[in-house]
C-alpha cells in the first residue's frame, strides 16, 4: 500500500480499522470475570470467567461497527461518497467510460455551454501549472480530458519516470486521476 498516496481521510479510516481490530481482539480474548454471591448460611463470594459484562458487549459492538465502516472505506479507496467517484459513468462491464456530463441536452447529449464552461476550466487550470504538470495537463486537454498513460509519454518529450511523477503531482492536487487498465493506466482530466 501507498501511504504517500492515501488521503488524510483514507489514513484516519487506517488508523480506526487498526484500532478497533487491537480493541475487538483484546475484548474476546479477555472477557470479564463475573462476581456471583451464593450461600445459605452466609454471602460467598465466586468467580465465574468467560462471561461478557453489558459494557464488554457495548465495546465489542462498538469496534465491530468502526472495524466494519473503516476497512469497508478503506478497501473502496475512499470512493464512497466521494464526488469524482460520482462524476464517472460506468458501463455494463463495471468499466469507466469517463466523466459523466452534468447538464445534457433533450437527446442526452451534454450542453455546448457546460462542455465550454469545463473546457474554459481546464484550460484557466493549465495556465496555474508549470513544467511538465503543465505539459501532462496540456496534452490531456487536447485530448478532450482521457488518454491512456503510455499515450502521454508518446505525444511529450517526457520519459516514462517524469510523466508518472507529473501525474502524481497532478493527482495531489486533485486535478486528473488515474484508472488501472489491464497492464496500463487511463488517464482523466477531473
Amino acid at each position: 500500500m501507498n501511504l504517500r498516496a492515501l488521503h488524510t481521510r483514507q489514513l484516519f479510516a487506517a488508523v480506526l480499522f487498526l484500532a478497533s481490530t487491537v480493541v475487538l481482539a483484546i475484548q474476546l480474548i479477555n472477557p470479564s470475570p463475573v462476581m456471583v454471591t451464593v450461600g445459605e448460611n452466609g454471602t460467598e463470594v465466586a468467580e465465574l470467567g468467560g462471561y461478557f459484562e453489558y459494557t464488554d458487549v457495548a465495546v465489542i459492538a462498538i469496534a465491530a461497527c468502526s472495524l466494519g465502516a473503516s476497512g469497508t472505506y478503506v478497501l473502496l479507496g475512499g470512493s464512497v461518497g466521494d464526488p469524482a467517484s460520482a462524476r464517472e459513468r460506468r458501463t455494463g462491464d463495471g468499466d469507466v467510460a469517463g466523466p459523466a456530463p452534468v447538464e445534457t441536452e433533450p437527446d442526452g447529449e451534454p450542453s455546448d455551454e457546460l462542455l465550454e464552461a469545463r473546457r474554459r476550466e481546464w484550460e484557466e487550470t493549465a495556465e496555474r501549472l508549470a513544467n511538465n504538470e503543465r505539459t501532462i495537463y496540456e496534452t490531456l486537454l487536447e485530448a478532450d480530458g482521457v488518454l491512456p498513460q503510455s499515450e502521454i509519454v508518446e505525444r511529450t518529450d517526457l520519459s516514462k519516470a517524469t510523466v508518472s511523477r507529473g501525474l502524481d503531482g497532478l493527482e495531489t492536487k486533485n486535478l486528473v486521476e488515474r484508472k488501472r487498465r489491464g497492464m496500463g493506466n487511463t488517464v482523466l482530466l477531473l
